[in-house]
């Protein structure tokens, strides 16, 4: 077994420590970290999203900071600001939260477009300028962020620009019945989500420990063939008649990078079309626009995804 497989079973077997069930939802948690993307985590209140993000921070062992986004934050309380210092005349940098390892943007969608914006450039390039000086941020930096599905009063919708930098878009469902049975036993006997270190979580790793499978899933072989494939799967998003703005080329990047994780996982040093095929909905399913007249008959974009993934011919 590879250093990198036995850290992921390592990881998946402390996080279940506090997760119950949902193994499809923390399998591809961790292969978007592991790709080293920004995850978009999308479920009602109390499916344990932020469980879920502090627990995967005490299982590496990184700094953890949470904001909740409200109407009148400001980009300055993520950010943070510089103060004038008294004693010494100059101006000093009071950093905001966003200076962190993992940032868990909690209802990301309750703030005004210019607050989120203010993340794209810490998403895009791991930096952020402040009155025109530039802060590196580490380099396993990630920004978990939740939504509402149900909820739209008061809330703003993520612009395009901003949706196409969140590598997935993880959908958290309710948990099924022997799962929430499984919940409620363990409440019965003393289980405490506050004190996630009682909870006998030991961590896993470090921050380099999974920066570092990024650079094992580079080597991964990926045919031309593949190349081909996805390029269809994007022409695909794009002129199906019910879409109106299909996959974009940051998309079919995305999606060739997590599979190259995906084969990594499976200890495969080559990329198959099921590794493309088992992640499409997380890593597109932000990314395409409906017609409103899909959206009317029930439409999602999962399932013109799994249309298209079926509908084009997978190479030999």
């Amino acid at each position: 077994m590879t250093a990198h497989v036995a850290l992921y079973r390592q990881t998946l077997s402390e996080l279940r420590k506090v997760i119950a069930g949902q193994d499809e939802v923390l399998r591809q948690v961790l292969i978007g970290l592991m790709t080293g993307g920004h995850l978009l985590l999308e479920g009602v209140p109390g499916v344990a999203k932020t469980l879920l993000v502090r627990a995967l921070a005490l299982t590496f062992d990184v700094p953890f900071r949470r904001i909740q986004f409200t109407p009148d934050l400001l980009p300055a309380d993520l950010l943070g600001i510089n103060v004038y210092q008294q004693d010494t005349r100059t101006f000093a940098l009071r950093k905001g939260p966003i200076f962190t390892t993992f940032l868990l943007a909690d209802e990301i969608n309750r703030t005004p477009p210019k607050t989120q914006s203010a993340l794209l450039e810490a998403m895009q390039e791991r930096q952020v300028t402040i009155d025109g000086d530039t802060h590196m941020l580490p380099r396993g930096f990630a920004v978990f962020a939740t939504q509402n599905p149900v909820e739209y009063e008061g809330t703003y919708p993520l612009p395009e620009a901003q949706l196409d930098r969140f590598l997935m878009k993880i959908i958290v469902p309710y948990p099924d019945k022997a799962t929430e049975i499984e919940m409620l036993k363990r409440h019965a006997d003393g289980f405490d989500p506050s004190f996630l270190d009682l909870t006998g979580i030991t961590p896993a790793g470090n921050e380099q420990s999974y920066v570092s499978l990024r650079d094992a899933a580079t080597q991964i072989r990926v045919a031309p063939e593949m190349h081909q494939y996805i390029a269809e799967l994007l022409a695909a998003s794009r002129s199906h008649e019910l879409v109106l703005l299909g996959a974009s080329p940051r998309a079919g990047v995305a999606l060739l990078q997590v599979g190259r994780t995906v084969a990594a996982l499976e200890e495969r040093d080559y990329m198959l079309p099921d590794d493309l095929k088992e992640m499409i909905g997380p890593v597109w399913r932000h990314r395409l626009l409906l017609r409103p007249e899909a959206e009317i008959e029930g439409t999602t974009p999962d399932s013109i995804l799994r249309e298209i993934a079926e509908r084009v011919p997978v190479p030999r």
